[in-house]
């Protein structure tokens, strides 16, 4: 059954999607009964990390880690100790926090459809579109962390993985300054350390030749899983859609679909819905001593 377009998509996987589990992420009915079991008990023993332990809440962070309770564990532990490091940003954040920057200035977006493997595609307008003196550089960093949240609310999308458009088209110094190398290491160490979703590929498209600036900031904080899955595309589109489908592509990317007529403005009431599991959210991590 075809989803609405904004519309977040909670109904269980179905059997393509549990094949695709059961191959990638070792998902059987065996282990994840017993993944659950082991890191219940795994946070059971830990006093000083909180987090909700039904089913449901387990399984979100034991997808992205094959269903080893050790490591779904560990990654807990790492995003505790990313909240607590970053809590002056994230401390009890709440989409109405970022109306704003979400509904006024479209820096980030997400394709309503998603592409040929099912992954959703979130696309961020970094370039001349983005008026830093609007939304900063840490206010960006929030809506990434926003969006991060009610993507983990699809079982769809905890199995299949996301997928990144960072679209460059105009970038200037302003925008340069503001990616700076404080912004670029927290960033890269929510994604590499402290997100549960299966980051599958970055796409980076209508770079300037200036747009080597930016990239001399990120590159070393980039570890090599992560660097095999960054895509340098420029304005050849024909090799971007080596990638993403023709199909499933607007034509801002020379793609199939109409052009992109919608802003994260149209995607926000989807996040404002889910206000309570950002609240549910916001108590995970370290225990307050």
């Amino acid at each position: 059954m075809a989803v609405p377009p904004f519309v977040l998509d909670k109904s269980p996987i179905d059997a393509e999607t549990a094949k695709i589990a059961e191959e990638e992420l070792n998902e059987t009915p065996e282990n994840i009964k017993k993944g659950i079991a082991e890191l219940r008990e795994l946070l059971k023993n830990d006093p000083t990390i909180y987090f909700k332990d039904d089913d449901e809440t387990l399984i979100i962070f034991l997808r992205p880690c094959k269903f080893y309770a050790k490591s779904a564990y560990e990654l807990m532990k790492r995003i505790a100790d990313f909240k607590e490091k970053n809590k002056d940003l994230l401390a009890n954040i709440l989409p109405t926090d970022e109306a704003d920057a979400f509904t006024n200035h479209n820096v980030v977006n997400v394709l309503t459809n998603r592409d040929q493997k099912g992954r959703r595609v979130l696309l961020v307008n970094c370039g001349g579109s983005w008026d830093t003196s609007k939304v900063t550089s840490d206010q960006l960093f929030r809506l990434f962390y926003l969006i991060h949240i009610a993507a983990v609310l699809e079982p769809e999308s905890q199995v299949k993985g996301v997928v990144v458009i960072m679209d460059f088209d105009k970038l200037s110094m302003k925008q340069i300054a503001a990616l700076s190398p404080s912004f670029s290491m927290r960033l890269l160490g929510f994604i590499q350390d402290a997100m549960p979703l299966r980051l599958k590929e970055v796409h980076m498209v209508k770079q300037p030749f200036i747009f080597n600036m930016v990239w001399q900031i990120f590159k070393p904080f980039i570890r090599d899983k992560l660097k095999k899955r960054i895509f340098f595309h420029g304005s050849k589109m024909a090799s971007l859609q080596k990638h993403l489908d023709k199909s499933v592509l607007p034509k801002d990317y020379d793609g199939d679909l109409p052009k992109i007529d919608y802003t994260g403005a149209n995607w926000y009431p989807v996040i404002g819905d889910c206000m309570e599991f950002y609240k549910t959210w916001n108590t995970f991590g370290l225990v307050k001593k």
